[in-house]
C-alpha cells in the first residue's frame, strides 16, 4: 500500500480507468469541485450535466452528486415544507403520510436548504476504488463479478460501471465508512474541497433517508411548483423504459449506470436497475410500526413496469432465515444496491445551535402546530384532552389528603370539566367541518363525472362526423379541449376528497358518527344524498384500513352516478 493508502488493486483500477477513458470523448481526470458548467465525461460520470458536484475517490475515481432544494426558508422551514408521501392506491406499506421534508445544507445566504444525493447508483468500480478488488470478490455473491479480473476493454468498462449489488448491508456500510475515512484524511484537505459545509463543518457520506429519497424521486421543488409532485412517477408511465431498467426491458440483468434518461433533476436510475438501500429500518408505515430489516426503494430489473412508482418500498431482510437449511444468513441480493447521500449533523457548532434555538421559539408558536409532528404532539385539542385526563387522579388524591383544600380543588375540578366540554365541542365541530368539505368535493366530483360522460358521448358523435367530413374536425378539437379541462378539474376534486376523507378517518368513531348525524339532518338533494352515502362508506373504509384508495373510490363514484339524473329520488 502506498502513502495515500491506495492498494495494488486501486492502482489496477487507475490503469483500467485510463483504458476505459479512451472509449470516451473527454479526459478522465477532473479538478475536485462542483461544476457550474457540465464537467468532462468520465467512466464515473457518463452523463455529465451542469450542477454536478464531484467528490474524489482513491485511484482517480469519482463520486457524483446533485443538489435538490427543499421548499421554505431557514432551518425550521415553513408550511410549504410539509409534503405528502406514499400512494393511496399502492401496497399496504405505502399508506399516505404527511411529513416535513428538510435539507442537510444551507446555501450561502442560509435561506435555502438542500438535499445532496448521488447522481448514480454506487458502482462496482467505485467499491473497488475504496475497498480493493480482493474485498469485492470476497463480499460479492455475483458470479459475474468473479469474472472481473479476467475482463478487458469494453467488457471490463461495462462491468465496472454496473451497480454494486449482491453484497451485504454490512459490507456496504463498511464501504461508506472507509470512503469517509479516506476523504477526512487530515494530510489531504484538498479531498474535501467540494464537500458541502454547514457553519464551516464538512458533511459526510451516508445512505439517504426514505423521505429524502422519495422527495427527490417525485421531482422535488419543481414538481411541487408544477403540481406534479403527487403523481405516481415523475415521467409518463408509458415512457418508463426510457428512464428505467425494469423487468420488461432488462429481464433481471443489471446494466451500467447512466444509460437511461435522467429525470428532471438530473438523476439516473432512481427507478429500476438495483433497488436502493436507505438509512432507515423498514417499518410498515415508514415512521411507525414494527422495526424490521432495511427499507429499499426504487424497484429493480426484476420489477414489472407497472410496479415502478415513487412510493414503492420493500424490506431487505438483512438477516434472513433459510427455511430449507434452517439457518440464518446475511442477505446478499442480486438486485439490491445503493446510492449515497451527503449528510451533516443537526448540531455542528455551538454558534449554529444558538441560531437554531433562536429560531425555534417562533417556529413553535407559529408553525409547529401545523406540522405532522405538531398535529400529534402540539395539537392543542388532542394534547389538552390527554393532559386533562391525567389531572383527574392527581386532584382526587390531593382532595383526599388535604381536607382543607377540598373547596378550591373542587372548583378546579369543575373548571376542568368545563374545559373538557369545550374540547369535546371543538373536536366534534372539526369533524363536522371536514365531513362537510369532503361532501362538497364529492358533489363537485359527481357533477364533473356526469358532465364528462355527456362530453365523451358528444366527442364520439363528433369523431364519427369528422370521419365523414373534415368540417367537423374543429368541433372535435373543441370537445377534446373541454374533456381535458374537465378531467383536470375532476382530478383536483378527487385529491381534495381523498385528503379530507383521510383526515376525517383519523378521528375517533364517536366524532365521525356525530359529523354524519349533523349533516344527515339537513335537507339534501338526491345527488347530495348519494354522495353522503359514498362518503360514509369511504371514511369507514379508511378508518379500518388506514389507506386512502382514491382510484377505488373514484370508480365507486362512476358507478353510482352513471346515467344519474338530478331529479332522482
Amino acid at each position: 500500500m502506498n502513502s495515500d493508502g491506495i492498494s495494488g488493486w486501486n492502482l489496477w483500477v487507475v490503469r483500467v480507468a485510463v483504458i476505459v477513458a479512451l472509449t470516451l470523448p473527454c479526459p478522465l481526470l477532473l479538478p475536485v469541485r462542483a461544476w457550474a458548467e457540465p464537467p468532462p465525461q468520465t467512466v464515473y460520470n457518463p452523463k455529465p450535466a451542469e450542477g454536478d458536484l464531484i467528490l474524489p475517490m482513491p485511484g482517480e475515481a469519482e463520486m457524483v452528486f446533485r443538489r435538490v432544494q427543499v421548499p421554505g426558508s431557514g432551518f425550521w422551514g415553513d408550511r410549504s415544507r410539509i409534503i405528502q408521501i406514499g400512494d393511496g392506491a399502492g401496497s399496504i406499506f405505502e399508506g399516505l403520510q404527511r411529513t416535513q421534508i428538510s435539507g442537510s445544507f444551507p446555501t450561502a445566504d442560509g435561506k435555502v436548504w438542500e438535499i445532496v444525493l448521488g447522481k448514480y447508483e454506487v458502482t462496482c468500480g467505485q467499491y473497488i476504488a475504496v475497498m480493493g478488488m480482493d474485498a469485492l470478490l470476497a463480499a460479492s455473491g455475483d458470479p459475474e463479478v468473479q469474472k472481473l479480473p479476467t475482463l478487458e476493454g469494453r467488457a471490463q468498462r461495462d462491468a465496472l460501471m454496473r451497480p454494486l449489488a449482491y453484497v451485504s448491508h454490512g459490507d456496504l456500510l463498511e464501504f461508506v465508512r472507509r470512503y469517509n475515512q479516506w476523504l477526512f484524511d487530515a494530510a489531504h484537505p484538498e479531498r474535501l474541497e467540494a464537500m458541502p459545509r454547514i457553519d464551516g463543518a464538512p458533511g459526510f457520506l451516508r445512505l439517504p433517508a426514505e423521505d429524502e429519497w422519495e422527495y427527490v424521486a417525485r421531482g422535488g421543488l419543481p414538481a411541487i411548483e408544477g403540481g406534479t409532485f403527487d403523481n405516481g412517477l415523475p415521467f409518463p408511465a408509458a415512457e418508463a423504459s426510457e428512464y428505467a431498467w425494469h423487468l420488461g426491458n432488462a429481464k433481471h440483468q443489471l446494466r451500467p449506470v447512466g444509460l437511461r434518461k435522467p429525470d428532471g433533476l438530473g438523476f439516473h436510475d432512481l427507478f429500476g436497475n438495483v433497488q436502493e438501500m436507505t438509512s432507515g429500518l423498514f417499518r410498515p408505515e415508514i415512521w411507525q410500526g414494527k422495526p424490521g430489516g432495511v427499507a429499499v426503494r426504487g424497484g429493480s430489473v426484476s420489477s414489472p413496469p407497472a410496479e415502478l412508482r415513487s412510493a414503492f418500498r420493500a424490506e431487505l431482510d438483512v438477516y434472513a432465515w433459510n427455511v430449507d437449511e434452517k439457518t440464518v444468513e446475511e442477505r446478499r441480493s442480486f438486485n439490491t444496491g445503493a446510492r449515497l447521500a451527503i449528510g451533516a449533523n443537526v448540531v455542528v457548532t455551538s454558534a449554529q445551535r444558538a441560531e437554531i434555538e433562536k429560531e425555534y421559539e417562533a417556529y413553535r408558536q407559529e408553525l409547529r402546530r401545523t406540522t405532522p409532528v405538531g398535529r400529534t404532539l402540539d395539537n392543542l385539542v388532542a394534547q389538552a384532552s390527554v393532559q386533562l385526563g391525567d389531572v383527574d387522579p392527581i386532584l382526587a388524591r390531593l382532595i383526599q389528603e388535604n381536607e382543607n383544600l377540598r373547596e378550591p380543588l373542587t372548583a378546579v375540578q369543575a373548571s376542568l370539566e368545563k374545559a373538557r366540554e369545550r374540547l369535546e365541542l371543538a373536536q366534534r365541530e372539526s369533524a363536522r367541518s371536514l365531513a362537510q368539505d369532503a361532501a362538497r368535493n364529492g358533489v363537485n366530483l359527481s357533477v364533473y363525472l356526469s358532465r364528462l360522460q355527456r362530453l365523451e358521448a358528444t366527442l364520439k358523435t363528433a369523431q364519427e362526423l369528422a370521419a365523414v367530413s373534415a368540417r367537423y374536425q374543429e368541433q372535435v378539437t373543441a370537445v377534446e379541449k373541454s374533456v381535458a379541462e374537465l378531467t383536470t378539474a375532476l382530478k383536483a376534486q378527487l385529491e381534495g376528497y381523498r385528503d379530507k376523507v383521510a383526515s376525517l378517518g383519523d378521528y375517533e368513531k364517536g366524532y365521525i358518527e356525530y359529523a354524519f348525524a349533523q349533516l344527515g339532518g339537513r335537507e339534501m338533494t338526491a345527488r347530495e344524498r348519494a354522495v353522503m352515502e359514498l362518503l360514509q362508506l369511504h371514511v369507514q373504509d379508511f378508518a379500518e384500513k388506514r389507506h386512502a384508495e382514491a382510484e377505488v373510490w373514484l370508480e365507486a363514484f362512476r358507478k353510482r352516478f352513471d346515467g344519474f339524473s338530478d331529479s332522482s329520488t
